[in-house]
């Protein structure tokens, strides 16, 4: 059942509000504008990229019918805190995982990301979690947000590494979507992310590589003061 039809089963009607992610799955919150319910974005986690449970709580309202949590880049988003908070208020909670995720090759991409975790230097590494399936290795780029994210992915990409945004905007600055708000995790977010390829193919000397590369340009970067 998609995401439509699970809401309106569950009895979300035009009007209601529908508490979203700001980071990354724009087709969530099509789906509730769909509906004719309101999307209401929430903050992410700054360690998981999923939707931070305090940020859902501070903007529900006497309107908010809905939560949907999606777990992002193979971590789990905190169902538990989301739930409780969905009970307090008396609220559906839908968890999706994300779209395209692939059980397939976790260990492998396990094995890979614990290797550049010990290894790269260059960069903010991910944050260990219990069953992280790894769907992408997402690393922050030390610096002074978007301009240093994308002058060392082009540099990345000019030595062979096939490395790329995980997301290009806020879902609120999408047309369609566009919505007053500055949440401040989601946009260090979308500035400073970059996604590194450890898909189950690759060899240890492709991710050696890799590692030379975000090794020689992340001591180029100094956050301004």
């Amino acid at each position: 059942m998609g995401t439509v039809e699970t809401l309106k089963s569950a009895g979300v009607r035009s009007g209601d509000e529908v508490v979203v992610p700001a980071y990354g799955n724009a087709e969530v919150s099509r789906a509730v504008v769909e509906l004719g319910a309101v999307p209401v974005f929430a903050d992410v986690d700054a360690d998981s990229y999923c939707v931070d449970p305090a940020a859902v709580a501070d903007v529900v309202s006497a309107r908010t019918a809905a939560v949907v949590a999606v777990h992002r880049f193979g971590r789990q988003a905190d169902v538990g805190w989301i739930r409780e908070v969905g009970q307090r208020h008396g609220l559906l909670v839908l968890v999706e995982d994300e779209p395209g995720a692939d059980p397939q090759g976790a260990e492998l991409r396990r094995t890979h990301a614990a290797y550049l975790d010990g290894r790269l230097n260059g960069v903010w590494t991910p944050k260990p979690a219990a069953g992280h399936t790894y769907e992408q290795y997402v690393v922050r780029v030390p610096g002074n947000g978007r301009p240093d994210r994308d002058a060392f992915a082009r540099t990345l990409r000019a030595k062979g590494v096939a490395c790329r945004v995980p997301v290009l905007a806020p879902v609120y600055r999408m047309p369609g979507l566009r919505r007053d708000v500055f949440l401040p995790e989601t946009e260090r977010a979308v500035d400073e992310t970059l996604a590194l390829p450890v898909h189950a193919g690759m060899s240890r000397r492709e991710l050696q590589k890799m590692v030379s590369a975000c090794n020689a340009l992340g001591g180029l970067l100094q956050p301004a003061l």
